[in-house]
C-alpha cells in the first residue's frame, strides 16, 4: 500500500528525499509534467497545459527531531523539527539517523523527582535520546550533529477499516494526490508535494509563486478529538464520518463560493462530509491564498486520531470519499472557476 510505505518513510523539514523518491517512482511515466525545484517541492502536471490552473497541495514532512548534541555518557540532545507535544514523546522508541539507530527518549526516573517536578510532563530541553552508547566520542562517531530523529512506529492496518502510523499529516494527504494525479482531467492540474510545511508552509509559498494558480486546495491530515472524555462540542473532526472540510483556520479562510461549490458537490453525489469545528493550526492553503495576485482556497482533509505524536489512526473510507470529492471538483470546473 502506497501510504504505508509513505508513513514508514522518514522525511523531516528540509530532508523530505525519501518520500519525494516514493512519489516518483509510484507517479513515473502517468503524468505529463514532473519536476523538483530548489526547496525540494515535487511539483506534478496532469492535463492540457492551457486553462484555469489548479494546485493541489499536500505537505511530504513531518514532525521529528534534529540531534543537537551529545552527553558525556553518550546519550544525545535533541531539538523539535515541527510542533511536538512534550507529553507524547518520554520513553518513546526511536529511529536516528540515515542508518535508522534505535534509541529511546528518557529521562530522570519518576522515583527521583521531586513533587514541584512531577507538576507537569517533562519538558524537551530536559530529555535525551540513549542510543546504547556509553561516551560522547562513541555516540560521535555513529550520529552527527543535524540527524533526524522520527518516532519508531510500524504502519498497520487494524479494525474496520482504520489504519494506524507515524505521520499520517501529511502522507494520508501525499496519498490523496496521488491518487488523484492518476486519473485523467481535461484542467490542468497541477499537484505540489511541497516540503517544509511544519515550520512554515515554506515550500507551498514558492510553488505557488511559480504556478500562480487560479484555485488551490490544500490536501491535510488533519487533528481529531474523537476520544475517551471529549464531547461532541468538542470533538472537531470525527474520523469514519467523511473528509473534513475546513471553515478558517490561522493561515486562511476559504473562498466562500470555491467553498460552496465543494459543499454542493458532496451532497449532490452523496459524498459524506463535514466542517472542521476549529480555527487553531494552519496550512499550505494559507501561501498559496496569498501568493501573487492569490489564489480562490479550500482546505479538505482527512481526519486523524493523535495528531503529531508517535502513532495515528485514520479511516480508509474517508481516504476513499476525499480523493472522490477532490475529483468531483476537478471536474466541475473545467470551464472555468469565478471566484
Amino acid at each position: 500500500m502506497l501510504l504505508g510505505r509513505l508513513c514508514e518513510a522518514v522525511g523531516l523539514p528540509g530532508q523530505e528525499g525519501e518520500v519525494r523518491a516514493i512519489l516518483r517512482e509510484e507517479l513515473g511515466g502517468r503524468v505529463d509534467e514532473m519536476r523538483s525545484d530548489t526547496i525540494g517541492n515535487l511539483i506534478v502536471r496532469k492535463g492540457p497545459a492551457g486553462g484555469p490552473r489548479v494546485m493541489l497541495a499536500a505537505h511530504m514532512d513531518e514532525v521529528g527531531f534534529l540531534v543537537s548534541g551529545f552527553t558525556k555518557d553518550g546519550c544525545l540532545r535533541f531539538v523539535k523539527a515541527g510542533g511536538t507535544d512534550d507529553r507524547v514523546i518520554l520513553t518513546k522508541p526511536v529511529l536516528v539517523g540515515p542508518q535508522r539507530l534505535p534509541g529511546v527518549i528518557g529521562s530522570r526516573p519518576y522515583h527521583l523527582e521531586t513533587d514541584k517536578d512531577r507538576e507537569g510532563p517533562v519538558k524537551g530541553d530536559k530529555l535525551c535520546i540513549d542510543i546504547g552508547c556509553t561516551s560522547k566520542e562513541e555516540a560521535e562517531r555513529k550520529v552527527k550533529l543535524g540527524d533526524p530523529v522520527v518516532f519508531d512506529t510500524c504502519f498497520a492496518e487494524f479494525g474496520e477499516g482504520y489504519v494506524k502510523g507515524r505521520a499520517l499529516d501529511d502522507r494520508i494527504g501525499c496519498a490523496v494526490l496521488a491518487e488523484v494525479l492518476k486519473q485523467d482531467w481535461s484542467v490542468p492540474v497541477w499537484g505540489v508535494f511541497t516540503t517544509q510545511e511544519e515550520i512554515g508552509s515554506r515550500g507551498a509559498t514558492i510553488a505557488a509563486y511559480s504556478i500562480q494558480p487560479e484555485m488551490g486546495i490544500a490536501l491535510e491530515g488533519t487533528v481529531s478529538a474523537d476520544v475517551a472524555g471529549v464531547d461532541n462540542d468538542g470533538l472537531v473532526t470525527e474520523p469514519g464520518k467523511g473528509p473534513a472540510i475546513g471553515i478558517m483556520d490561522s493561515g486562511s479562510i476559504p473562498n466562500r463560493k470555491m467553498l460552496a461549490q465543494v459543499v454542493g458537490l458532496a451532497k449532490q453525489h452523496g459524498v459524506p462530509f463535514q466542517f472542521r469545528r476549529t480555527t487553531s493550526g494552519g496550512n499550505d492553503a494559507g501561501p498559496i491564498q496569498r501568493t501573487q495576485a492569490g489564489a480562490a482556497t479550500v482546505t479538505i482533509s482527512v481526519p486523524c486520531k493523535n495528531i503529531h505524536s508517535p502513532v495515528a489512526i485514520a479511516s480508509m473510507s474517508d481516504f476513499d470519499n476525499c480523493v472522490k470529492l477532490v475529483g468531483l471538483f476537478l471536474k466541475s470546473v473545467e470551464g472555468g472557476f469565478r471566484a
